[in-house]
């Protein structure tokens, strides 16, 4: 079996493909890695990855990502794809059932779900969860930073990624100038939160219910907040704020809840609609999700176990390393969109 994964620039800023993969090839799968970037650490990790391509940047359209992956399809065989970046998974969402109907799977949210968790539109959903959320501003333009009345400091967050905190308007018009530049509108401007930072991955079934869970405290993080060590610990606050959103949404695929708890309660944060960068660490203390999510889309086979079914206090510890390799012999396969093979 061949199962396609994107998000695999193990950086500073690292995706979630390596981990994913890593779970996969526990039980022998081949892993092809995506990327929009031949420099992304995955390409050449043939570890983890077997084989690589380098595909259309979403800002291009659908059509370049899909009609690469159909050739992929054809060529060298494709079964099962897991996207793990958020600016591409409403192009995987759209052409889901086309892909399916070419025999390349994928178990993904609904457009109807993954609108629900946008951040845009979390404060309207944390209210119909009756669950704490932010005080958040949404601005289309830079402007709006001027006739919005707000106190600093705050966070500054793009639609899809980068949180940065800001202290004053004039430090707030840079960073969201910067996000613009890069992602576009609309920014949020979030009120900042104190207390400790609670996460949790899990896959959910389509009707309400999980195929496994896990729960982890952030301990350090790098500048741009991605977890660099972390416990796992059990949390009832945080297991009925996802019961919650689960069976409000009915929620298809994977997801993270990102979370703040201090003595007033527990705070939802974010819901990122895929795998997080630290999915390989659930895997490493006994809840393997990307495997149990590819058995229930394929046989519907499902992990009958209770909630949170592994050990508290396991510590995960994100490390960097070099790789050597040969430039002039690497071998990429590479869509014809992006010129020849390297």
């Amino acid at each position: 079996m061949t199962i396609a994964i994107s998000g695999i620039n193990i950086t500073d800023n690292p995706g979630p493909g390596y981990g994913v993969a890593r779970s996969l090839k526990l039980n022998g799968a081949k892993v092809l890695g995506l990327s929009y970037n031949f420099s992304d650490p995955g390409h050449h990790m043939p570890f983890a990855f077997d084989e690589s391509l380098v595909l259309p940047y979403p800002t291009l359209g659908e059509e370049g990502i899909v009609n690469e992956l159909i050739k992929r399809k054809g060529q060298k065989g494709l079964n099962f794809v897991i996207p793990c970046l958020d600016a591409e998974l409403p192009i995987y969402i759209q052409n889901q059932e086309r892909l399916a109907g070419l025999g390349i799977e994928t178990f993904l949210p609904t457009p109807a779900q993954f609108k629900l968790r946008d951040k845009a539109e979390l404060t309207q959903l944390a209210k119909q969860l009756e669950i704490n959320y932010p005080k958040t501003t949404v601005i289309n333009s830079l402007n709006d930073i001027y006739e919005e009345s707000l106190s600093y400091p705050l966070f500054v967050k793009g639609r899809y990624y980068q949180a940065y905190q800001s202290f004053s308007q004039a430090q707030a018009l840079e960073l969201a100038n910067k996000i613009a530049l890069e992602w576009g509108f609309p920014i949020l401007l979030q009120e900042p939160v104190l207390g400790e930072e609670l996460n949790i991955v899990g896959v959910g079934d389509g009707e309400g219910s999980d195929l496994g869970l896990v729960m982890i405290k952030k301990l350090s993080t790098t500048s741009l907040g991605k977890v660099w060590s972390a416990v796992t610990i059990k949390n009832s606050e945080l297991l009925k704020l996802t019961k919650k959103f689960l069976d409000f949404t009915k929620w298809r695929g994977p997801f993270e809840l990102e979370c703040l708890i201090n003595d007033e309660g527990i705070t939802l944060i974010e819901i990122n609609p895929r795998f997080p960068a630290w999915t390989y660490f659930a895997t490493g203390v006994g809840v393997n999700l990307p495997q149990r999510m590819i058995d229930f889309a394929q046989r519907g086979k499902r992990v009958n176990e209770s909630d949170l079914n592994y050990e508290a206090g396991k510590l995960f510890v994100r490390y960097t390393e070099e790789i050597i390799t040969d430039f002039d012999s690497k071998e990429l396969w590479q869509g014809e969109s992006n010129g020849k093979a390297i």
